[in-house]
């Protein structure tokens, strides 16, 4: 299985990032073979839409589970529509957030925000 993560940098031993339609990474992990690439978030820069474009690039990549800490209704709405399920991140570790997602210790998301919809919080 093909999952997601937002990252704070561009290796496998980055942190978590909490924002996901501005992290400035995603790193794209296959469970089945242990392999991993980083893609730039390049809609991180956007002046608005951002959570909307980065869903864009994930559902892009043939994944089927985003990890996340957060993620925002309009982001949300075009991950599910990709059927992609996401999950909330537990802890700052992507090493550790794999492991529990893969031994099913990681609750759905089902606390979707509004958005900050051009405020730059994050």
């Amino acid at each position: 299985m093909r999952i997601a993560i937002p990252v704070e940098n561009n290796d496998i031993s980055s942190g978590v990032c909490v924002s996901f339609g501005r992290a400035p990474y995603f790193l794209i992990y296959d469970t089945e073979t242990k392999m991993n690439q980083i893609i730039a978030n390049n809609a991180a820069s956007s002046q608005g839409g951002a959570g909307i474009k980065a869903a864009q690039i994930v559902a892009d990549q043939d994944i089927q589970a985003l990890l996340t800490p957060r993620c925002g209704e309009n982001a949300a709405e075009v991950i599910r529509a990709a059927q992609i399920t996401i999950y909330k991140t537990a802890g700052a570790s992507v090493m550790d957030n794999i492991n529990a997602f893969v031994e099913d210790r990681l609750p759905v998301l089902t606390e979707i925000h509004a958005g900050f919809h051009g405020r730059g919080d994050r």
